[in-house]
């Protein structure tokens, strides 16, 4: 048996010395001429840079790391692909792990509590740019560039290419995260049934205005309520006006922090995030690192008028209008299951999932015609009735590769090579339309991308508006993304099983997150943990003293205003015209 073993493991280094030493051009011309098609490079500039990656890499042939991210098409192409290229290539073998978001989060929490190196490199969500630039457990990648990853650095890099890059940026203006994947929250509908003569005539008849995109959210609950109830069925199947979830999972907190009160108009004006008051209802004064509060009686929002209107609507608009079931679906459930064909419209949809929905009808995907054309639209997401022009509109999430300190050097040098190469100009626009989750600007303008527009129902214009940028991550008010994070989605849970009320839900959420800055404002205090610019929380008052008087906003007397809707075909016309 030793033996056995002791032989398996010579031939187990024989192999990897014979793999290591294929590493190089032959092998990356290989890669060029059959996977890396269509690129904006031309093959000698593909090569060019692969070159690079050959002599940099030259350290650390024969190592073996290992890198970590969520499951979305993107990278299940990288941990399958990718990895396979960078390997024969460079030598450098990568172990390219995927699970849960949650998990993926839990593990970098872990790896930065414990000090112990779980994972050489994670695709983290910048939603946690505020957690890395105070606890500085991130390698800050602008120090890193400039001085001890120098020499693994990408001289075609080209940060400015970046679509996501502000988002990756921390307030002291130091890059920490490097966007690999991004995908926007934008609204989906049906397009082929918005259009159609009859229920145009029928919704204006009953509703007054034109049937068409959404611009408020009462326009919104008027389009569910005439599809589930007055429409009922289209060419024989039963439809429903609105799709969500409601799992008792992590994801139904992101569900809600991914914008949705920013959305219903909870925050304060300023883009990318409101100012004092964020997205999550957390106050943090201009000029100022040190969050304030979330209650409104500290003069934050997370259980203000308009929060308690958002929670409400998502969970009436789930229990009237959903299909049967949705309420026990997670983020991984609801979103495919638009492909069914049963569903008018979506108030929020993750383009991550746009893979799946231009899939040919012989995969199951009934929401396309028999030439792959899709029978349904993207376009911005509307918002409710505490919203007020110039604040924020909605919700990207990029996904980001991230080093922490705690690991090694060389280990973090050869992941950082593997996140540069996977977001390279060589292998990106492929990639791109692999995922389609674009992260570069020169790939969403290429024109392979420009041929494949009209198959990608307006994401390929949204990506190239200015548009692009006004749907942004979890800002900077954050003080610990891990640590809050995990609050919303139980509280949230409360109200679809109908223990709680929205606005006990809310009230319960604020005091707890409150809770938790004092223990961070403490740790801060006493050990300078986050750097200076953890919480110092204003001292309650009574919340009269802040409704609407530079604090939560004041409850609105009619929080159903006229719908409002406008054409798609202009909304296009628009993005077209601001490219």
């Amino acid at each position: 048996m030793r033996q056995k073993m002791l032989a398996a493991v010579a031939a187990a280094a024989l192999f990897a010395v014979a793999g290591n030493a294929f590493a190089g051009p032959e092998e990356a011309k290989k890669w060029i001429d059959s996977e890396f098609q269509p690129s904006v490079l031309s093959k000698d500039e593909q090569m060019a840079e692969m070159d690079w990656f050959i002599k940099a890499a030259e350290p650390f042939k024969g190592m073996e790391i290992n890198v970590l991210s969520e499951g979305i098409p993107t990278h299940e192409y990288e941990s399958k692909v990718l990895t396979k290229a960078f390997e024969e290539i460079t030598g450098i073998k990568v172990n390219h792990q995927i699970l849960g978001e949650g998990e993926v989060v839990q593990a970098v929490q872990t790896q930065m509590q414990t000090n112990r190196n779980l994972y050489d490199a994670y695709v983290n969500d910048s939603d946690l740019i505020g957690t890395h630039s105070r606890l500085q457990l991130a390698v800050n990648l602008s120090k890193w560039m400039a001085g001890e990853g120098k020499d693994v650095t990408s001289p075609t890099l080209d940060l400015d290419d970046f679509m996501g890059i502000s988002f990756t940026t921390g307030p002291d203006g130091d890059l920490y995260q490097l966007p690999d994947q991004q995908f926007a929250n934008l609204y989906w509908f049906r397009k082929d049934w918005f259009d159609r003569p009859d229920l145009k005539e029928r919704f204006k008849a009953k509703y007054g205005y034109e049937l068409g995109v959404p611009i408020n959210w009462s326009a919104y609950e008027d389009i569910a309520e005439f599809f589930t109830n007055d429409v009922k069925e289209v060419d024989g199947v039963r439809v429903f006006g609105h799709m969500d979830y409601g799992k008792r999972a992590p994801d139904l907190g992101w569900r809600m922090t991914d914008a949705w009160l920013s959305m219903a108009g909870t925050g304060s004006a300023g883009e990318p995030n409101g100012r004092p008051i964020d997205e999550w209802g957390i106050r943090m004064d201009e000029g100022s690192c040190n969050p304030s509060g979330a209650s409104v009686s500290r003069g934050g929002a997370t259980n203000g008028p308009a929060a308690v209107y958002a929670i409400r609507k998502w969970d009436e608009w789930l229990r009237n209008y959903a299909p049967p079931g949705a309420a026990d679906y997670d983020f991984y459930q609801s979103l495919p299951a638009l492909s069914q064909g049963n569903v008018a419209q979506q108030i929020f949809w993750y383009t991550a999932f746009l893979a799946d929905m231009v899939k040919p009808k012989s995969e199951g995907n009934n929401t396309v015609d028999d030439e792959g054309t899709p029978l349904w639209r993207a376009a911005p997401s509307p918002h409710g009735p505490y919203w007020k022009e110039g604040q924020k509109v909605g919700y990207q999430d990029v996904g980001s590769w991230t080093i922490l300190k705690s690991t090694p050097t060389d280990r973090a040098k050869a992941a950082w090579l593997y996140a540069q190469f996977v977001t390279s100009k060589t292998v990106d626009t492929k990639k791109s339309h692999v995922g389609l989750t674009f992260t570069r600007d020169s790939s969403v303008r290429h024109e392979s991308f420009t041929e494949r527009a009209p198959k990608l129902g307006g994401v390929v214009e949204f990506y190239r508006s200015p548009d692009r940028v006004r749907w942004s991550p979890t800002g900077i008010n954050v003080p610990d993304y891990p640590k809050l994070a995990q609050l919303w989605w139980q509280n949230i849970g409360d109200v679809n099983s109908g223990a709680f009320t929205p606005q006990q839900a809310m009230d319960r959420l604020a005091g707890e997150m409150d809770t938790i800055m004092a223990r961070m404002q403490r740790a801060d205090e006493a050990n300078n943990t986050y750097g200076g610019c953890g919480p110092r929380l204003n001292e309650p008052k009574d919340p009269s003293e802040w409704l609407g008087k530079g604090g939560a906003k004041a409850k609105l007397d009619n929080e159903k205003p006229q719908g409002e809707t406008v054409n798609y075909d202009e909304l296009v016309k628009q993005w077209s015209e601001a490219n």
